[in-house]
């Protein structure tokens, strides 16, 4: 991993999530809310886990800092190398996004970057909160990748989504190979092809 990075530094980070996801729950539960995974639009929730891992990482890992330029990119830079520590676009740093599908990750611009992507599971809004099922990370994935990784999805004249770029099947192997962390049985796929998310 770059810039310092180590695999205690992102274990932190996450450890750290699960403790607030944990003190969030126990509150909502005693005063009969549902829990906040099950609030939230799944969309929504998967920035919060993403922003949090941006913020958190940096308590850990002193040679990186979270990119405090507004929609920055990529999320977070090395420490020092920008004035203030921000930075508009640049190619230096590490790019983070949380997911629930184990590939078709998404973005919103082909980027030569370093990107870094946690995959977990949950309950969503749609699940009944009769049957919860703990939040859990079931891997991290990471790798420096280039434009030809990454291609633009399309849209009709008529659609208002907003156009995204998703990672190609080359950045997918070059992520998958590079394994930071992943729960034991968890496959990553060498030749993911076109197939769609299955987590």
């Amino acid at each position: 991993m770059p810039y310092g990075l180590t695999t205690a530094h992102i274990a932190g980070a996450m450890t750290d999530f699960l403790n607030f996801l944990r003190l969030v729950n126990t509150r909502l539960h005693a005063e009969k809310i549902p829990r906040l995974e099950s609030i939230m639009m799944s969309a929504n929730f998967s920035s919060l886990v993403g922003e949090f891992m941006n913020a958190g990482i940096p308590k850990f890992c002193k040679t990186l800092v979270k990119n405090k330029h507004f929609n920055g990119h990529p999320d977070m830079i090395p420490a020092g190398m920008f004035p203030n520590d921000k930075a508009q676009h640049a190619t230096e740093g590490i790019e983070i996004k949380a997911s629930r599908y184990d590939k078709g990750w998404q973005g919103h611009n082909a980027e030569d970057t370093w990107l870094m992507v946690f995959i977990y599971e949950s309950n969503r809004t749609t699940d009944y909160e009769a049957n919860p099922k703990p939040f859990q990370f079931l891997g991290v994935v990471g790798e420096r990748l280039i434009k030809n990784d990454w291609l633009f999805s399309g849209r009709s004249d008529t659609s208002r989504r907003t156009i995204t770029a998703s990672v190609k099947p080359s950045g997918y192997a070059k992520m998958a190979a590079n394994w930071i962390y992943k729960v034991p049985g968890l496959k990553t796929q060498k030749n993911p092809g076109k197939s769609k998310p299955a987590l």
